[in-house]
């Protein structure tokens, strides 16, 4: 049996085809996506939790590829007094309970697709993102057999169009690299890969009844792609739509992007952003970008580093406001950075809905907590914002022609300030707003059928 599988920046989500119609499969309780996020007590444990849950005949080949992990994490049991029915691993919604529940220690990671790709990653770090990336993938798929009751063996997955900003086509090879790696480890005997705005376009592309050129515009959380491409009800047979796309763009920019600019530039001010020391100097600002910058490894391993902490120590002492200074302590000591980007999430949501909201920061201070507004929040993101109206008139500009429709998908584009650029760009196209979370997947299992068909 085949299925389309999403494996996104913020959510999974898998399909299937059932009677002739496309079924997403509940995968977290009653909802049919499970957030992109995994915890570990340890992150030597993830290796030995991989191979306890692939399949025996990968077990040894496995065992010998990753001895020296396997061997670390036998100590870490013992230092940590793990026993061996203890859960040491969690995923989704369990993920972030634990983190929340204990931030200053274990081992968190949100998002880990943005992760891959990228440049100077070690040896021993592509090891432990195919590791990440293949429990994450046999969780769902548990999750998924539950209510799939015949063997899934066959898989498109969908992919951004460039996984980095930098790096060009040899970090897209290095992260599809991973992501096949973990899926014929998770279990799949074929896999087939499709970009993500090519999958949206196949969902939308089933509802057609003209033919029309349409910009597919799939805002996600890590990445922002576009394809442009001619679609219409007598190409939906079509297995070979090279002859028809005519333009791909994309980046790593996404929701991610927007958390972490509202982090900076709307909370960080009250952990002393921009504030002066007693010799009348800006405090440095670096430190500040390392605590909010969760999608970059060497940041957070500089904010955590005892080289950031002296640096935080002496802006205690010299700064004119040390009370703010001693919060960016706080969310450094307690290891805080995802949870304080977290609440820029919850603060981009609640933008969605109402022209102001209070964020509760209370974890780094008792009673800490900021009001934004929509303005703020606009001047925030006007980065990244303009980043992805660029991305959009890439694909246009590679196209050559302007769009009729632009559709519109990816959670991130519920947020009214990306539907107003977008609506701002192609005020002569029509705009299609399409299912933000499950288009992508949705069309995964549509090419499913085609390229899996007997």
């Amino acid at each position: 049996m085949f299925i389309g599988f999403d494996y996104g920046s913020a959510n999974c989500s898998v399909g299937f085809e059932q009677e002739g119609k496309v079924t997403l499969v509940p995968i977290n309780g009653d909802s049919c996506f499970l957030s992109s996020t995994l915890y570990a007590m340890d992150r030597e444990l993830i290796a030995e939790a991989v191979y306890h849950r692939i399949a025996d005949d990968l077990k040894p080949e496995f065992g010998k590829l990753r001895a020296a992990q396997l061997s670390r994490a036998r100590l870490v049991r013992h230092d940590l007094h793990i026993y061996p029915e203890d859960q040491v691993v969690f995923v989704g919604a369990e993920a972030i309970d634990a983190y929340l529940e204990l931030p200053d220690e274990g081992f968190y990671v949100r998002s880990p697709k943005s992760f891959l790709g990228a440049s100077g990653l070690r040896v021993e770090q592509v090891a432990l993102f195919e590791d990440i990336v293949t429990l994450m993938m046999l969780e769902v798929m548990s999750r998924a057999k539950a209510h799939i009751n015949e063997p899934i063996t066959k898989a498109v997955i969908g992919r951004p169009v460039n996984f980095q900003g930098v790096g060009g086509e040899k970090s897209n090879v290095q992260a599809q690299a991973i992501l096949e790696t973990a899926a014929k480890r998770a279990g799949f005997e074929q896999v087939s890969f499709l970009f993500e705005p090519m999958a949206a376009a196949m969902d939308y592309e089933a509802s057609m009844t003209s033919h029309k050129t349409v910009l597919v515009v799939d805002v996600g959380g890590g990445t922002t792609d576009c394809s442009m491409v001619k679609m219409g009800p007598n190409l939906q047979h079509k297995t070979d739509r090279s002859d028809d796309v005519l333009g791909h763009s994309g980046q790593r920019v996404g929701g991610n992007d927007l958390d972490i600019a509202v982090a900076m530039n709307c909370f960080m001010p009250h952990l002393g952003l921009g504030s002066k020391l007693k010799n009348n100097l800006t405090v440095p600002r670096q430190p500040f970008w390392n605590g909010v910058a969760v999608n970059d490894i060497s940041a957070q391993r500089e904010f955590s580093s005892l080289a950031t902490a002296k640096l935080i120590d002496v802006l205690v002492k010299d700064a004119e406001q040390p009370e703010l200074i001693k919060r960016l302590k706080a969310l450094r000591l307690h290891q805080m950075s995802y949870q304080f980007v977290r609440q820029a999430e919850q603060c981009k949501i609640g933008l969605s809905q109402q022209s102001a909201f209070d964020t509760d920061l209370s974890f780094i201070e008792t009673g800490f907590g900021i009001n934004v507004a929509q303005k703020a929040f606009e001047i925030a993101v006007h980065q990244p914002v303009t980043k992805l109206i660029n991305i959009m008139n890439q694909a246009v500009e590679a196209a050559g022609v302007n769009p009729d429709v632009v559709y519109v998908t990816g959670g991130t584009a519920k947020s009214p300030v990306i539907h107003q650029c977008i609506s701002s760009q192609f005020t002569d196209a029509e705009i299609v707003v399409g299912d933000h979370f499950g288009s992508v997947t949705s069309g995964l299992v549509r090419w499913a059928g085609k390229v899996f068909q007997p």
